[in-house]
């Protein structure tokens, strides 16, 4: 199933894609349900690949550097509970297991007309929705190395691409610089290579292009840009493709 706002079911063009917005595809409140269901499939997704694993799988080494695919849970676990709690304006106590946390940051997080306090300060419900896909999305990638199986490729990571590109300006931020101009993407999706996702303006002055998933990898900071097929034209290709993250 799809889970693209406006495009219910169906894949769809670069067009379609990255101009939904300003056509007014996409209702807030659409694509509110639309990252959740986002959201509660990555969530099932993991669970389906933890769900009985022995304490020495557990104990394997994940992709996430000094981490055990138990590390790697625990700290889903810690994040997803602080965000159902910021969501619910309890944000302070936080704990419990990850199989526990994810139907709780999911359920706390469906209001759209709400703001939550996170990290990087207040933000829209959809916002902290999407960035917890990010992270579940990357972390499930650490378990699938520790356990030696391969990730499933999913146009889920839409949503992650999207949160890339819009955050340019808090990237920008954290960096101590400021872009020249607007900058768009046009990435491939991971399950249609005829399919291209785009973000951003047609005449923006940075284009930023490959695979969607070494953007969503690039930016979790599991690859440098130059290990990918991502290629950067302009004046701030080389400032985006070192500085985009989905994280705070």
């Amino acid at each position: 199933m799809s889970h693209l706002p406006g495009v219910m079911g169906q894949r769809c063009p670069a067009t379609t894609l990255g101009q939904a917005s300003q056509m007014g595809l996409g209702l807030y409140a659409a694509g509110m349900s639309d990252i959740i269901e986002a959201l509660r499939e990555q969530n099932h997704e993991l669970l389906s690949m933890i769900t009985g694993l022995a304490e020495d799988e557990l104990a394997l080494p994940s992709a996430c550097r000094g981490w055990s695919v138990s590390d790697v849970l625990l700290h889903l676990a810690q994040t997803n509970e602080a965000a159902a709690a910021s969501a619910t304006g309890q944000l302070a106590g936080v704990a419990g297991e990850w199989a526990k946390s994810d139907s709780r940051v999911v359920t706390n997080v469906e209001d759209p007309a709400a703001r939550v306090q996170w990290v990087a300060g207040d933000m829209a419900p959809r916002t902290l929705a999407t960035t917890r896909l990010a992270e579940t999305w990357i972390h499930t990638g650490d378990v699938c190395v520790g356990l030696g199986i391969g990730q499933p490729q999913t146009d889920r990571i839409w949503h992650i691409a999207r949160l890339v590109h819009r955050t340019l300006p808090y990237s920008f931020l954290r960096a101590g610089c400021e872009p020249t101009g607007a900058v768009r993407f046009e990435l491939t999706s991971p399950t249609d290579e005829q399919t291209v996702w785009c973000f951003g303006e047609d005449d923006a002055e940075t284009a930023i292009t490959g695979p969607a998933l070494d953007i969503c990898h690039v930016a979790g900071q599991r690859a440098s840009a130059k290990e990918t097929s991502l290629h950067g034209a302009g004046p701030d290709a080389t400032t985006v493709l070192r500085i985009m993250r989905t994280f705070a």
